[in-house]
């Protein structure tokens, strides 16, 4: 019997990783997971809107629309890896970073989890983009406060299934849950019964 107990509190974020995203023009897939390592905090807003319909002197009908997320995530330093892999930094021959200003960043799932009073919740974003994050450092003083990197993204819904996110339950299956940073879970739709 699934467990059904729910999270009374969630804080801190850990097990960032992310997966390169390949459209087929029918589907979305997703490469290998990768830890980005050090996040230190995210933000999800909601975008979309509410359009209300007005009859019979009243709101009578209000349309809401989803269209995912826009966001933040700080993290300790974006690896090399990951400028590479998303943001299409190079390193060249001398083991130089090079960033380029015609390339465009890859779509990406991003997944992540916050810890609770029970077990960690844990979410993907479907299809999410990302811009280059601020750098810079100040002096150090009687204390080393260690920089942070920022990115700000935007997670729309997957064009194809209309799903941008996704997160676990204290009831979800253990094998999926256990599964979550291996491959990008896409669920399956079940085939309604005759």
């Amino acid at each position: 019997m699934p467990d059904t107990k729910e999270q009374k509190v969630e804080f801190g974020i850990k097990n960032v990783h992310y997966a390169i995203i390949t459209d087929d023009g029918k589907a979305l897939t997703y490469g290998e997971a990768k830890a980005l390592p050090g996040a230190t905090e995210i933000s999800l807003d909601p975008e979309g809107s509410s359009d209300p319909f007005y009859a019979d002197d009243t709101n009578y009908f209000n349309a809401v629309s989803n269209q995912g997320y826009t966001g933040k995530l700080n993290v300790a330093r974006l690896t090399d890896e990951f400028r590479s892999d998303v943001l299409g930094d190079t390193i060249d021959d001398k083991g130089i970073l090079l960033e380029h200003a015609e390339k465009q960043p890859t779509p990406i799932a991003l997944m992540f989890e916050f810890s609770g009073d029970l077990k960690a919740t844990r979410h993907v974003l479907y299809n999410v983009t990302v811009t280059r994050p601020s750098d810079g450092s100040s002096t150090k003083e009687d204390k080393i406060t260690p920089n942070t990197q920022e990115l700000d993204f935007s997670a729309l819904p997957d064009p194809y299934t209309q799903v941008p996110k996704a997160k676990t339950t204290q009831s979800a299956d253990p094998t999926a849950y256990a599964a979550w940073y291996e491959s990008v879970y896409v669920s399956v739709p079940t085939e309604p019964a005759p």
